[in-house]
């Protein structure tokens, strides 16, 4: 993949299922968390994920003096107009763990029919070469399924345990680690934000 061209890239979360996931699917190139610098994660004020993305990767390359790579990704339920959306991750309010915002959602969700359960995971992914950087590269991967009524699985991370995978009859925290980074969102964009570095190098 072509963030080989690079010596270090820095990446900007704090989450460490993020971070293991992006790190696996990028196991061969120099990908750094912004914690080995002590960086602190930016305030999310975007209303968008890719507002948020960006607003994560110019904070990293800034203060790293790096090239940045920034997630911003959650869940979007058709039945709740879209929620979680960009305050996936802090659904049951701030500070909430994975299992308080897994449970906030299946309370949500409480009565509505499994036709009615259909959902997707979004994720943003930005480059920037530095935080001047005018030219964002953004890649957007989706990955469809449904809200199942309960957790299944042990695998994966937020709300993995309640995404099913029509295509793969079981929930995302049931896949294999190797198989969930080639379906999911995350894997999708980090491909396609790869595909577009590399035609921006070449070009």
């Amino acid at each position: 993949m072509s963030f080989a061209t690079y010596q270090q890239v820095v990446l900007a979360s704090g989450n460490p299922g993020k971070i293991r996931e992006i790190q696996a699917i990028l196991a061969d190139h120099p990908i750094v968390p912004q914690s080995a610098f002590n960086v602190a994660d930016a305030e999310e004020t975007g209303t968008t994920f890719v507002e948020n993305a960006i607003l994560k990767a110019r904070n990293a390359a800034l203060h790293c003096k790096l090239p940045a790579i920034a997630d911003d990704s959650g869940l979007v339920v058709d039945a709740l107009n879209g929620a979680p959306g960009v305050i996936s991750a802090r659904y049951a309010g701030v500070g909430a763990g994975d299992r308080d915002n897994l449970d906030k959602l299946l309370r949500e969700l409480e009565g509505v029919p499994d036709e009615l359960r259909t959902a997707r995971f979004i994720c943003v992914m930005v480059f920037m070469e530095h935080a001047n950087d005018p030219c964002p590269v953004i890649a957007q991967g989706v990955w469809e399924g449904r809200i199942l009524d309960h957790a299944v699985g042990e695998n994966g991370f937020g709300y993995d345990p309640v995404f099913w995978v029509p295509e793969q009859g079981c929930a995302s925290a049931q896949l294999p680690a190797a198989l969930k980074n080639a379906l999911s969102h995350r894997g999708q964009a980090l491909k396609r934000l790869s595909a577009l570095i590399k035609a921006r190098k070449n070009g």
